[in-house]
């Protein structure tokens, strides 16, 4: 085209690169200045269509054009220091003579640019919703191990909980016997240690039997069955729970080197269930049913297993006890006292073959 020629100067002045090329040897025949400017040839003035669009498949866009069909791409291509991102459609001209096709680019750059930051946005936000997944599953498995799964499902739904009396549960209360000596004389991180195993241990056996661990308190530990939900057989799973503890306890003193030694002490009756604190939360369990089983256990003799009347009658028919005569109870009178000796049925299935 003659640079006078008014289609010429039509093509200069289009805002997309135009360029005409034989999509045989690619040899570029003719280029507006956009075309030039967006696809320089670098130091080879006369470099053919491929070399100056680097992302181009010349046997696949040759075989489109002797097909009559076009060949597009996006392509980034820099000039000196700056890159830009140019979408190219290239197509033959069946009414020329020769195997000629026009090429016209279009810069994106701006698009990609959106595209790139959206994408990096998605990513970041990606990110951020996994964090925000583990730092609450973080949460939610500290505040498991605080209280129970069916108190936590009512905070998380209504940012608070109602006290719940509970006419009906069995409170376990284990504790060890001289422990303040054993604290004293021997290595602390050994000793806690050790107490971190046995009562990862306890948890365990808890779960086993429909029970809750309540808290621990230095060395002293407390279940319960029957809360927050009921249960018919809490007395059944209280006292299944303290005689595998006592168990475990036995068997790990025969393969260490320290034996320790607990007494626990078990009852059933009312007791009422509720989260305490503000700003640092903890479920507890409060009420006669638990003032008595922690009298219980300061009456028991080391490793043994006491209860009175109450949790006797419920469990009379499926465990063996050992009447061990009456006592004053601080609180609660005179009091016939048990010891809780073994499951009547020795054959039943065992849940947990550990303990």
């Amino acid at each position: 085209m003659a640079q006078d020629d008014p289609m010429t100067e039509l093509v200069q002045s289009l805002g997309l690169g135009v360029a005409l090329v034989d999509f045989e040897t690619w040899e570029i025949e003719f280029e507006n200045a956009k075309f030039f400017q967006w696809c320089p040839p670098g130091g080879d003035v006369d470099a053919p269509l491929p070399k100056r669009l680097k992302d181009m498949k010349e046997d696949r866009a040759r075989e489109r054009m002797r097909n009559g069909r076009p060949y597009k791409l996006e392509c980034e291509t820099r000039s000196g220091a700056r890159s830009r991102w140019l979408d190219i459609e290239m197509r033959p001209l069946p009414d020329m003579e020769g195997t000629r096709a026009i090429v016209e680019c279009s810069d994106i750059s701006k698009q990609k640019q959106a595209e790139y930051m959206l994408e990096s946005y998605s990513q970041v936000s990606e990110r951020n919703t996994r964090e925000l997944q583990r730092e609450k599953d973080r949460v939610e498995k500290l505040l498991l191990n605080i209280m129970p799964r069916s108190v936590y499902e009512e905070m998380k739904d209504y940012g608070t909980t109602t006290p719940a009396r509970f006419e009906s549960a069995s409170v376990m209360l284990l504790d060890f016997v001289g422990f303040t000596d054993m604290a004293i004389s021997r290595e602390p991180g050994e000793l806690i240690s050790e107490l971190n195993d046995i009562f990862s241990a306890f948890d365990r056996v808890v779960e086993l039997f429909d029970s809750e661990r309540i808290k621990t308190i230095g060395d002293a530990y407390m279940a319960v069955s029957g809360v927050p939900e009921g249960n018919p057989d809490h007395a059944q799973n209280i006292a299944r729970v303290a005689l595998r503890l006592k168990r475990y306890i036995e068997r790990r003193n025969t393969a260490h080197a320290t034996a320790w030694t607990c007494r626990i002490g078990i009852n059933s009756g009312p007791v009422i269930g509720s989260i305490v604190g503000i700003q640092k939360y903890v479920y507890d369990i409060f009420g006669p049913g638990v003032n008595l089983a922690s009298r219980m256990e300061s009456h028991c003799e080391p490793m043994e297993i006491t209860l009175c009347g109450d949790t006797y009658e419920l469990l009379k028919d499926e465990f063996e006890m050992t009447e061990r005569g009456e006592a004053d109870i601080k609180g609660f009178g005179r009091k016939t006292l048990y010891t809780l000796d073994r499951e009547r049925d020795q054959t039943s299935i065992r849940r947990d073959n550990r303990f």
